[in-house]
C-alpha cells in the first residue's frame, strides 16, 4: 500500500485538530496556513467576510518570471459539517489511523485535499514554474457554497484570473465534469395565535405551511416521473425535498409561527432553477393571501438562502485537457452532490472536480479517508508541478 509523505500526514493532523464547523469561525485554520505561506516567502491574500468572523484565503506561487496572470487554481474549502449527535469510535478532531484508514471530521470532505496542497507549497516555491499556481481555501461551503463567490470577487480585486481550476472534493481521484445545482429556500409563515378551542380566532401557521410542503412534494414527484432526465447522473432527474420544519409552542395553542426549509438539486440550467424558485414564490403568495383572508396581518416570507450553480464542463475544456495530460480520464458520468466548481466555471475558469476520498464517507460518523487515496492525490499534485516546471 502506497502512503503519502510525512508532511501530508502532519498537515492533515493539524487541520483536523481545528474544529471549523460552519457555524464557527475558520480563522484559526486560515491563519495557520497563511503563516506557513509567509514562512515560504509568499504573500497570501486573506479576504474576510463582512463580519470579520471568517475568511477566504488565496496563496499564489508566481511563475518563474514573477507573473501571476492565468495559471492553475487548486480549490478546497475549510469548513466541515457538525458532529453533533453522531457516535464516533474516536475523537472526531484527532486524526486516528486504523487499518489503512485515517479517521476524523473532514478527512474526506475535504481536509485531505487541503493537506496535500498545503504540504506541496514548499515544492511549488522551489520549482520554477511556467505559470502560477493558486491555492484557494474558502469558507462556508457546507452551508450553500456561500464563500465561493466572495472568493471569486477577491481574486478579481487583486488582479488574479486563473485559467483552470481543480476543485478537490472527494471523487476517489476521478475527474468529474458535471454535477447538479443546489438551491436552498426557507419559508416563514406568520399567523395568529389563539386558544386551540377557538380556531376561528387564529391563523394556523403550521396548517398553511403544510400546503407548501405538499406543493413541494408534488413538484419532486413530477420531476421523478416526468423528468427531464439526464442518464449521466446516478439519480437521473432533479430532486426536491423538505428538510426542516419547525413551529408551534404548545399543544393547546393555534401556532402563530412556522418555518420550512426545502431544497432542490437540479440537472437544469440556472434559468430553469430561477423559474422554479419564481413558481414557488408565486405559490407562497397564494398561501399568504389565504392567510390574510383570515387575518390581514398574516404574512409569508421567502428567503432564498443559496443558489449554487451546477457544473457542465465540456469534454474539450481546458481543465479536462490538463487533467488528461496529468493522467486522469474524463468521465462520462456526473455526480448528484454540489460543489463550488459551478461558481468558478461561471466566473470564466475552466473547472473540474477531482480529489481524494469517497463522498460516501462525507458527513458521517467515523468519517475516513484511505491512506492510498491521499498518496494518489499527492502523486497527482507532483505530476502537476512537473508539468508546470519551467
Amino acid at each position: 500500500m502506497t502512503s503519502p509523505s510525512p508532511a501530508v500526514l502532519e498537515w492533515l493532523e493539524r487541520l483536523i485538530a481545528l474544529d471549523t464547523t460552519s457555524r464557527d469561525s475558520n480563522l484559526p485554520l486560515i491563519d495557520l496556513v497563511a503563516e506557513h505561506a509567509r514562512s515560504l516567502g509568499l504573500s497570501p491574500h486573506v479576504f474576510p467576510n463582512d463580519e470579520g468572523t471568517k475568511a477566504n484565503l488565496v496563496i499564489t506561487v508566481p511563475a518563474a518570471d514573477g507573473a501571476t496572470d492565468g495559471g492553475v487554481m487548486l480549490s478546497g474549502h475549510s469548513d466541515v459539517v457538525p458532529v453533533d449527535g453522531q457516535a464516533w469510535a474516536s475523537d472526531p478532531f484527532t486524526l486516528t489511523e486504523r487499518d489503512g484508514r485515517l479517521y476524523g471530521r473532514g478527512t474526506a470532505d475535504m481536509k485531505g485535499f487541503d493537506a496535500v496542497v498545503v504540504a506541496a507549497l514548499g515544492e511549488l516555491v522551489a520549482a520554477p514554474l511556467r505559470e502560477p499556481v493558486h491555492v484557494a481555501l474558502s469558507y462556508d461551503e457546507e452551508v450553500g457554497c456561500i464563500g465561493a463567490q466572495p472568493l471569486v470577487d477577491g481574486l478579481r480585486s487583486v488582479g488574479l484570473a486563473p485559467r483552470v481550476c481543480f476543485v478537490g472534493e472527494p471523487t476517489s481521484m476521478r475527474m468529474i465534469r458535471g454535477h447538479k445545482s443546489i438551491n436552498l429556500v426557507t419559508i416563514r409563515f406568520h399567523g395568529l395565535a389563539a386558544h386551540s378551542s377557538l380556531t376561528a380566532q387564529g391563523v394556523n401557521a403550521i396548517e398553511h405551511a403544510a400546503s407548501v410542503v405538499r406543493y413541494w412534494r408534488e413538484r419532486a414527484d413530477a420531476w421523478r416521473t416526468e423528468g427531464p432526465f439526464d442518464e449521466a447522473y446516478p439519480i437521473t432527474y432533479t430532486t426536491g425535498s423538505v428538510n426542516q420544519i419547525a413551529g408551534g409552542n404548545g399543544v393547546n395553542i393555534i401556532p402563530a409561527e412556522c418555518s420550512v426549509t426545502l431544497e432542490f438539486r437540479s440537472i437544469g440550467t440556472a434559468a430553469d432553477d430561477q423559474a422554479e424558485i419564481d413558481a414557488l414564490i408565486a405559490f407562497c403568495t397564494e398561501v399568504e393571501q389565504a392567510m390574510q383572508a383570515e387575518d390581514a396581518a398574516a404574512r409569508v416570507e421567502v428567503d432564498v438562502r443559496a443558489q449554487t450553480p451546477g457544473l457542465d464542463t465540456p469534454v474539450d475544456g481546458e481543465a479536462v485537457a490538463l487533467g488528461e495530460a496529468l493522467g486522469l480520464l474524463a468521465q462520462d458520468d456526473k455526480v448528484t452532490y454540489g460543489t463550488e466548481a459551478g461558481i468558478y466555471a461561471n466566473a470564466g475558469i475552466s473547472t473540474v472536480v477531482v480529489g481524494p476520498g469517497d463522498i460516501a464517507q462525507a458527513h458521517k460518523p467515523d468519517e475516513f479517508i484511505e491512506v492510498e487515496q491521499l498518496a494518489q492525490c499527492e502523486a497527482f499534485i507532483g505530476r502537476l508541478i512537473a508539468h508546470l516546471r519551467a
